[in-house]
Parts: structure tokens; sequence; C-alpha cells
């Protein structure tokens, strides 16, 4: 049986990246993936060969990577963050049936979720909700849903692709979504560039995060009604210490 391994690089940089993943990779032949993400790894593992697809490919990328790994060739699906979380595992176990003598095993990542929570303090220390706001294959109708469902359920709410060239006001969407069960004052976080040399992070109240400038190198934090700034930082009590 060939294997083909797919494997979360976190955020990009070789130190956020798992013992495991770095192992995969150092074992494979060859490392395929999102033009991107090949270009964050290409300098620690020289010597592999490197495929790639565009954004917005991915079915062709992981038909790709089966295909090379048919042939007999150790092969690398790599992915931001965790491969199981909006990653590339679960196409990977999808295409793999019609490839019968290849094996997919998925090598976990840190997620923006958790990276980004890091950096911008303690936010996830209490029940949290992910919702992605891409709309390319989830009808905003859904989305909305889930917005309102974590924000009456009182969770933090971490969301993905916040915005895009095509998606300038979900963001703002999301916000007036939120504002609906969630007071003005809220304390929010922006985490951009996870990891990598350009870092940043921004704390403010979600009545100003609805207009704050975002892109798909972001990753936002909504808290809830206990979140607070502690230092600069957002911090969502656990509960521990009682006034």
């Amino acid at each position: 049986m060939s294997e083909l391994y797919v494997v979360g690089i976190g955020p990009g940089s070789y130190e956020n990246m798992t013992l495991r993943a770095i192992e995969a990779l150092e074992r494979c032949d060859v490392i395929v993936g999102y033009t991107v993400y090949v270009d964050l790894v290409k300098a620690h593992f020289p010597d592999k060969e490197f495929l790639t697809t565009p954004m917005r490919q991915e079915v062709a990328r992981v038909q790709l990577a089966l295909e090379t790994a048919q042939s007999g060739r150790s092969v690398a699906m790599i992915c931001s963050g965790d491969a199981g979380v909006y990653g590339m595992s679960g196409l990977c176990e999808e295409m793999a049936k019609a490839y019968p003598d290849v094996t997919v095993r998925t090598i976990p990542g840190v997620s923006a979720v958790l990276s980004g929570a890091a950096i911008l303090g303690a936010p996830l220390m209490h029940d949290f909700a992910v919702i992605s706001l891409s709309d390319l294959l989830t009808p905003w109708e859904t989305i909305e849903r889930r917005l309102l469902a974590a924000a009456q359920a009182n969770f933090v709410i971490c969301l993905y692709n916040p915005a895009s060239h095509k998606r300038k006001d979900h963001l703002m969407r999301a916000c007036d979504l939120v504002l609906r069960f969630a007071s003005p004052d809220t304390v929010c976080g922006i985490a951009r560039n996870i990891g990598r040399d350009d870092e940043s992070v921004t704390v403010l109240p979600l009545k100003e995060l609805r207009t704050a400038e975002v892109d798909m190198f972001c990753t936002v934090f909504i808290g809830n009604s206990e979140t607070q700034v502690i230092n600069g930082k957002m911090v969502t009590p656990r509960g521990y210490i009682h006034a």
C-alpha cells in the first residue's frame, strides 16, 4: 500500500510546526500543496520535489497527490493550520475511495483558532464556536443561522475567512448578527499573519470590529459576555477566581 500524508503545517513558520509534521515532510519524496503554503516550507525541505496548484483547485490538487502516491512515491499534501480543520484531509479521504492502493494518513497541526488565541491572550478558556465566513461552499443563510445560534448561546466565536476581495462586507454582516444578542462593548480580537514576520494583534470592542480592516490572513475572535481586557490581552475567565 502507498501512503499519502495530509500534513497540517500550522501558521507556516518552521518553529510552529509539530515534530510529527516535520518528520512526515522529511520522510516523503514529494510535497503537494497550494502555492502559498509550499513557499512557506520550501526553504526547510530543499531536497524535495514540489507540486503546486492555485487557490480553488483543491480537487485537482488532491488528484495530483493521489496519482503521485499511487505511482509508488511517498507523498505529503500540506495544509495551513490543521489538515482536518477547513483543510484537505476530508477531501483526500473522499477521493481516495477511487485509489484503493493508497492509504491516507492525517498529521495534525496547530489550527489558527489555537495559534491566534495564543498571541491574543486567552480568549478560549471557555466554550467556543468556530465558523467560517466563506460562502464559496456554504450558503450564507446557513452561516447566518450558525452565527445567531452561537451568539445566542453566549459562545466565544472564532471567525475564519473573515473577508476577501469578493466578500468585503461579510465581517460587518456577521457582527451585526452577533449584536442582536451581544453588547457593542464585547471584547474582540484580530490575529493577523500568525507566526510570520509581520504578525500583529488588535484588541477592540465589537462595535469597532464591524468596520475593522481584515483579510484572509486574519483570524477574528468575538468574546462572550465574560471576556475581558487584561494587560492589553483578550481573556475569557474560566471561573476559577470569584469576586
